[in-house]
């Protein structure tokens, strides 16, 4: 079938609208006339993911990050970010991206699903989808009171993770708890402001961290990459289920760097 009627599928049901006003998603490279079969699918367009999906024959490939997010001057071999772009169009692989409107529409939903939170409400309002509010993140119940401690267990269990960076005092009792996967630093106030204990996000600095607690919120950084790489799986779902005629396949869950 052809790239723009895969976009079409996608954008049924995650619009570009739902997208922040910062965000670049969409076609970002290559031809909607392309006909594709093969679908490759990962959280960002690094030279070893355009690698593997060059190697795998794939005619597309849709990630969760935007490759090009700042204004480019020009696309040529003297840029680490245009040398992605010319290989994948050297290689007529579509490129797609989805990013802050699955956030809206897809990850806040999967993140509360996974982490099995319950009683839950939207923990930053972004936009009105068919006369409902939508946004970023969640904050619910867990379904028994813990320790903080317990609840880092709980997370690493949960989204299968070896370390976490945790902000508060570890035996501080815990029972709701707000997600917001990715970067996750402007989700304090929201978090605060819903009455949570705990939040899970991803990239908390120093004075982040020791600002949240003094406000009475423990923060669990389970990383940017630790908190989205689960969109992989998810579109593999949704276009098995919407698109059964497509071959997909995903990158290797491989986290980007090492705790020593």
């Amino acid at each position: 079938m052809l790239c723009k009627e895969i976009v079409q599928v996608i954008e049924a049901t995650y619009p570009k609208d739902a997208a922040m006003d910062f965000d670049n998603v969409g076609l970002l490279a290559g031809r909607s006339e392309k006909e594709v079969s093969r679908v490759y699918i990962a959280l960002d367009a690094t030279d070893a993911v355009i690698d593997s999906a060059v190697a795998a024959g794939a005619d597309m490939l849709i990630t969760h990050h935007p490759l090009i997010f700042s204004p480019l001057k020009k696309v040529t071999d003297e840029d680490f970010v245009s040398r992605r772009i010319v290989k994948l169009i050297q290689n007529d692989i579509a490129y797609y991206a989805m990013h802050t409107n699955y956030d809206v529409l897809g990850m806040a939903q999967l993140s509360e699903k996974i982490l099995g939170i319950r009683d839950t409400e939207i923990l930053d309002i972004t936009m009105e989808k068919d006369g409902k509010p939508e946004g970023i993140g969640r904050v619910g119940e867990l379904e028994k009171p813990m320790t903080l401690e317990e609840c880092c267990l709980y997370i690493k269990h949960k989204l299968n993770l070896g370390s976490l960076k945790v902000f508060g005092d570890m035996q501080t009792e815990v029972s709701r708890l707000a997600i917001s996967p990715g970067s996750g630093k402007t989700a304090v106030a929201a978090a605060v402001a819903k009455g949570a204990d705990v939040l899970v996000t991803g990239d908390i600095g120093h004075h982040d961290g020791l600002d949240a607690v003094e406000q009475g919120l423990a923060v669990i950084d389970a990383g940017h990459y630790g908190t989205e790489y689960i969109f992989i799986e998810d579109m593999k779902r949704f276009l098995g289920e919407k698109l059964p005629v497509l071959d997909i396949m995903t990158t290797p869950v491989i986290h980007p760097f090492q705790v020593v």
